[in-house]
C-alpha cells in the first residue's frame, strides 16, 4: 500500500472525533460529511435504537459501527477492503470489473493535509542545495558531468520536483569545482595544525592523448597520532617522459599546500631516470632542510617491485597458465559443464573449499588465486573427461608440478602485497620483515638443482636486491622505532642476510639512527599550533613567572644541578640510548605502535617527533585498489576530455569527501516538494 494510501486510511469520520459531544440520534442534522474513503464501500444501517452497523456494498457483510455514544471507528472496515478479505471485491478485481482499492480514487478529493513523521522535519525546496547535492553525487560516484543534460535524468528530476530548474554541463562543472574548493579549504586548515612532516607519493597515470597525470598523495600523522593519506594534487604533465615532469609536479604541490620546510620523503611508483633525480634533489634540498644527508628523501614503491617480480613468475609459466585458464574457462562456460565438474569433485571427495574463477589479467593476484584453486582441484580436472567426453584440455602431471612451483613463488608476494590493502598502521615496520624474508628465500632457491627454479629465483632476486639496497635503511630505522623490536630485529635479520658481513651493516643502521636523532635535537621542528598546545598543557595556563623560586621548578634547583655535575662524572644518557636500552615489549598481534608513542611522547619528547616522521613514510605509492596491477594506470577517455583543473577537482574532492563522510549524519530526511 502506498504511503498516501496509509495517510488517507488513517483519517477518521467527524463522528469519531465528536462522539462525546453529540450522537447521531440527538443531532442528526449537524453531522459533518464523512471524508474517509471507506464510505465509498460501506453504508450505515440502523439495526435498533442506538445501534448502527456498517454494511459492505459488495459482499453485504455487516460490521459493528456504533452503540449508544460509543463509535467503533473504521479500522476494521479498512482492513476488510484493503487486505483482500472481501470476497466480492476480490472476485470483481479478478474479472477486471473493479479497480483495486486506492485512496485517491472514488468520489472524494485527495486529502489536503500533509502528514509528516516527527523525526522527519519539514525542509523547504532549495534550488542551490539541490545543485550542491547533485555535484556531490557526481563526484562521489564518478558519474559523467553530462548526465545532467541526459533526457532520462531531466525527466526523472522534473517528476521528482517540477520546480527544479535543470542545469547545464557548465553549471554542474562549476558546482563540482566549488565543492572541491570548499573541501580544499577545510583540508588546508586541518593540515596547518599537523605537528610533524609530510611524506609524498607520486604515481604517473597515462591517457589516450599521450598526456601524463601525476597523482600526488600526502602521508602524515596527525595530532592524535593517526596515520592519514590524502590525494593532494592531480597535475597534468604534457610531456610525462621528460626529465623535469616529476620535479615540476612536486614543486607545484609544495607551493600549493605550503609544505616548504615540512617535507620529509618522496616515494615513486615509477622510478624516475637518473636525469630526473638530478632535477628533483636540488629542488627538494632548497625547499627543505636536508635531513640525514638526504638518505631518506627518495624511495621506491614496494608494491611496484613485488608486482614486477610476480610478472616475471607469470611470464615464466605463461604457456602452462594458458592451459589452466582454458580449462577453467571450459568449466565456467556453461552450467552443465560446471555441474559435471562438481559431480566429479563429489565422487572423488576432494576436500578443497576453493571455487574456480577466471582471472583478470591486469591484476596478478587474481591469476595466482586462479592457479591456487585449480591446483587443489587437479584430480578433478584429470578425471573430468570420464564424465564429460568433450573435455580435451586436461593438463599433464608435469604441468601441475609447474603450477605448484609458480604458486610457491607467488604466495609470499601475494601475502606481502595483500597487507597494503588492509592495514592502516605504518607499513615500513611490516615490510622490513617481509622484504628480508623474501630476499632470504630467493637466495636459497638460487642454489637449487632445478634450472627452472634457480633461473626464476635469480631474476626475482635481482629486483628485490635493488629495492633492499635502496630502502633497507629506511625500513630498518622504522623497525627501531617499534618498542617490540628496536635494534634486535635488525641484528637478527642482517645476520641472516649478510652472514659474516652483518656487523658492518648493523653499524650503518646504528650510526644512522643516532645521527638522525642528533639532527632532531639540534634542529627541532617548527612549532605548530598543536605542539604549542602540548607545551602549554603542563603549565595549566600559568606563566613561568608565576612559579619562580618554587623548589620543584628549574629555577629553584639550579644550585642543586650544579652540585650534581660537580660531584658525579656520570653523563646523562640521551633519549635514544635510554629507549634502546629498555627491555623489549611483548610481541602482541594487535599492537598499536603509534598509540604507544602517543602515550610516551612526554617521556621521549624529541625521539617521539623523530618517530612520528619516520613512521609516516609510506612503502607504496599505489592506491590500495591498485597494488596488484601489472599494467600502467590510464585515465579513462571521458575524464581525459575534461579540463585538467576539472579532473583534479573531481578526483581530489572524491577522496576528501570519502574521509569526511563519517562526520555526516546518515539520517534520512524527507523533503517537502
Amino acid at each position: 500500500m502506498t504511503e498516501m494510501a496509509e495517510m488517507a486510511l488513517m483519517e477518521t469520520t467527524p463522528e469519531e472525533n465528536n462522539n462525546q459531544l453529540a450522537t447521531p440520534e440527538t443531532q442528526p442534522n449537524k453531522r459533518r460529511k464523512k471524508k474517509s474513503i471507506v464510505w465509498e464501500y460501506f453504508t450505515i444501517e440502523t439495526v435498533s435504537a442506538g445501534c448502527r452497523r456498517a454494511c459492505c456494498k459488495r459482499c453485504k457483510q455487516s460490521f459493528a459501527y456504533s452503540t449508544g455514544s460509543k463509535v467503533a471507528g473504521t479500522s476494521h472496515l479498512k482492513r476488510h477492503i484493503a487486505k483482500g478479505t472481501c470476497p466480492a471485491l476480490i472476485r470483481d478485481q479478478d474479472n477486471n470489473q473493479l479497480t483495486p482499492y486506492n485512496p485517491r480514487m472514488g468520489g472524494s478529493e485527495p486529502p489536503k493535509r500533509r502528514y509528516r513523521s516527527p523525526s522527519s522535519p519539514y525542509i523547504p525546496f532549495d534550488q542551490d542545495r539541490c545543485r550542491h547535492e547533485i555535484a556531490k553525487m557526481i563526484i562521489m560516484h564518478d558519474y559523467p558531468l553530462h548526465m545532467v543534460e541526459h533526457p532520462g535524468f531531466i525527466a526523472f528530476v522534473q517528476n521528482l520536483q517540477p520546480r527544479f530548474d535543470k542545469v547545464s554541463f557548465n553549471t554542474v562543472q562549476g558546482d563540482c569545482v566549488a565543492t572541491y574548493l570548499r573541501e580544499k579549504q577545510s583540508l588546508m586548515k586541518f593540515i596547518e595544525g599537523i605537528p610533524g612532516r609530510f611524506c609524498l607519493t607520486l604515481d604517473m597515470w597515462t591517457s589516450n592523448q599521450t598526456l601524463g597525470y601525476v597523482f600526488i598523495c600526502g602521508h602524515f600523522i596527525d595530532s592524535d597520532w593517526k596515520l592519514n593519506r590524502r590525494i593532494l594534487n592531480v597535475i597534468m604533465e604534457p610531456y610525462p617522459d621528460s626529465d623535469s615532469a616529476l620535479s615540476h609536479a612536486v614543486a607545484a604541490c609544495l607551493s600549493d599546500w605550503s609544505l616548504e620546510g615540512k617535507f620529509f620523503s618522496l616515494t615513486f611508483n615509477h622510478p624516475p631516470s637518473e636525469a630526473g633525480l638530478e632535477y628533483l634533489r636540488p629542488l627538494l634540498c632548497i625547499k627543505n632542510p636536508l635531513i640525514f644527508n638526504g638518505q631518506l628523501l627518495l624511495g621506491n614503491c614496494i608494491a611496484r617491485t613485488l608486482s614486477s617480480m610476480a610478472k616475471d613468475v607469470l611470464g615464466a609459466g605463461q604457456e602452462i597458465i594458458k592451459k589452466i585458464r582454458d580449462s577453467v574457462k571450459y568449466v565456467k562456460a556453461s552450467e552443465s559443464h560446471d555441474d559435471k565438474f562438481v559431480q566429479v569433485k563429489n565422487q572423488l571427495q576432494v576436500p578443497s573449499e576453493k571455487s574456480l574463477f577466471l582471472d583478470n589479467q591486469t591484476q596478478w593476484n587474481t591469476t595466482y588465486q586462479m592457479l591456487a584453486a585449480a591446483s587443489e582441484l587437479k584430480e578433478v580436472f584429470s578425471c573430468l573427461d570420464t564424465s564429460d567426453p568433450d573435455y580435451k584440455l586436461a593438463p599433464s602431471m608435469e604441468d601441475w608440478k609447474v603450477v605448484e612451483t609458480l604458486c610457491t613463488f607467488l604466495k609470499p608476494l601475494f601475502d606481502a602485497v595483500n597487507i597494503l590493502t588492509t592495514t592502516t598502521n605504518p607499513t615500513a615496520i611490516t615490510f622490513f620483515h617481509e622484504a628480508w624474508k623474501i630476499h632470504a628465500d630467493l637466495g636459497r632457491s638460487i642454489t637449487g638443482e632445478d634450472p627452472f627454479i634457480s633461473n626464476l629465483a635469480k631474476s626475482m632476486l635481482e629486483k628485490i636486491d635493488k629495492y633492499w639496497k635502496d630502502c633497507s635503511l629506511v625500513l630498518a630505522i622504522a623497525v627501531v622505532m617499534d618498542p617490540r623490536f628496536k635494534m634486535k630485529l635488525v641484528e637478527f635479520s642482517f645476520t641472516k642476510i649478510y652472514g659474516d658481513d652483518a656487523p658492518t651493516y648493523i653499524k650503518i643502521v646504528d650510526d644512522g639512527i643516532h645521527e638522525l636523532f642528533l639532527e632532531y635535537v639540534a634542529l627541532p621542528l617548527p612549532l605548530t599550533p598543536t605542539y604549542a598546545e602540548e607545551g602549554n598543557a603542563g603549565n595549566n595556563g600559568k606563566t613561568e613567572d608565576s612559579h619562580q623560586g618554587n623548589l620543584l621548578s628549574d629555577h629553584g634547583l639550579t644550585d642543586f644541578d650544579v652540585y650534581i655535575m660537580e660531584t658525579t662524572s656520570q653523563q646523562m644518557k640521551s633519549e635514544l640510548d635510554q629507549y634502546l636500552e629498555e627491555s623489549l615489549l611483548p610481541r602482541v598481534q594487535e599492537f598499536d605502535v603509534l598509540g604507544w608513542w602517543k602515550l610516551n611522547k612526554l617521556k621521549y619528547p624529541t625521539l617521539s617527533k623523530m618517530a612520528r616522521d619516520i613512521l609516516s613514510i609510506p612503502v607504496s605509492a599505489a592506491a590500495p585498489e591498485s597494488v596488484f596491477d601489472i599494467v600502467d594506470k590510464q585515465l579513462d577517455q571521458y575524464r581525459s576530455s575534461l579540463r585538467p583543473e576539472t579532473v583534479e577537482a573531481l578526483i581530489c574532492a572524491k577522496d576528501w569527501l570519502h574521509y569526511g563522510s563519517t562526520e555526516v549524519s546518515n539520517a534520512l530526511v524527507k523533503m517537502e516538494f
